[in-house]
């Protein structure tokens, strides 16, 4: 399940950013490090003034890496992907397998953009991001990670699809308690989005879900029940079973309560018992075969016949 959860993660629940929206996050992340460069400028000749032209040079090539470099690979790498330019669009940096991104990953991006952004005035950027299927440049081809877009719209979620009326109490028998959790919140989770799911990526996870599902139970899944229905099925049975176990069976069949220890055990014929205490007449056990009679019912409403039922 560990490849149903984080391997497609981000082809099935991340949306990736295009091309107008990275630019304009990527051109407010320049327009703040120009600001800042131009402050840092300012302040290392007002400071260097005394220094010779070779030194304020070497000052000022170090300020320009460190500010227009260093500066967005440090706030990518602190804020797991997130500039200034992105929070204000709504986008994130991931990486491939939808897990934040790291140093390395920050570092690979900042370098190549050096030369896809800054050197190429974006050029080469758009041309690979126009290119690329999932909107990716080259920093992020080469870095492993995607751009994708944290604020989506709002899509209706969570109804679980009822299993087809010719599969009810198909499943009745099946023993269900070697599935474990994980496995169920995978079904009700794929259930809940099975609208959305592309029709192939759709179709794969349920027959996967349907065969680990089958695995744990022992019975195979019938080659005339699809596999999302089998899954939708199978998901009844179980809410079916947990709520006959908590509430009770309302048809009577297996709801009842159990029985205590002295509603158990039957009475001592040695020991004193609570029929003797009260004045009704002590009974022997019922024999294997014989019927009990109600304790509910007085013994005097109903007369002795001397007739046995046979064992």
């Amino acid at each position: 399940m560990g490849e149903l959860v984080t391997g497609e993660a981000v082809a099935l629940e991340l949306r990736p950013a295009r091309l107008p929206s990275r630019a304009l996050a990527v051109l407010l992340d320049l327009v703040v490090a120009v600001v800042v460069y131009m402050a840092v400028t300012i302040a290392l000749v007002a400071s260097t003034a005394s220094l010779d032209v070779a030194a304020q040079t070497a000052l000022s090539i170090a300020a320009f890496v460190l500010v227009l470099v260093g500066g967005p690979i440090a706030v990518e790498t602190l804020s797991h992907g997130r500039s200034l330019g992105k929070v204000a669009c709504g986008l994130r940096v991931v990486r491939d397998d939808g897990g934040p991104v790291r140093f390395r990953h920050s570092l690979v991006r900042g370098l190549i953009g050096v030369i896809e952004i800054l050197m190429t005035f974006g050029v080469v950027a758009c041309i690979a991001s126009l290119v690329s299927a999932r909107g990716r440049r080259l920093g992020d081809v080469f870095a492993g990670t995607l751009v994708v877009r944290e604020r989506v719209p709002a899509t209706p979620g969570g109804f679980m699809p009822p299993p087809p009326p010719w599969l009810a109490g198909r499943f009745s028998g099946l023993d269900l308690s070697a599935v474990p959790d994980e496995l169920w919140l995978a079904v009700r989770q794929y259930l809940a989005r099975m609208g959305q799911l592309d029709v192939h990526v759709g179709r794969a996870m349920a027959e996967r879900l349907a065969a680990d599902v089958a695995a744990r139970t022992g019975a195979p899944v019938p080659q005339e029940v699809p596999p999302p229905a089998y899954l939708a099925a199978v998901l009844q049975e179980r809410q079916a079973r947990e709520s006959r176990r908590a509430f009770g069976d309302p048809r009577g069949g297996g709801g009842s309560a159990p029985l205590g220890p002295a509603a158990a055990s039957p009475p001592s014929p040695a020991s004193p018992t609570a029929a003797s205490q009260q004045g009704t007449p002590r009974t022997a056990p019922p024999q294997y075969g014989q019927a009990e009679q109600p304790r509910d019912v007085r013994q005097e409403r109903r007369p002795g016949t001397g007739f046995v039922p046979p064992a």
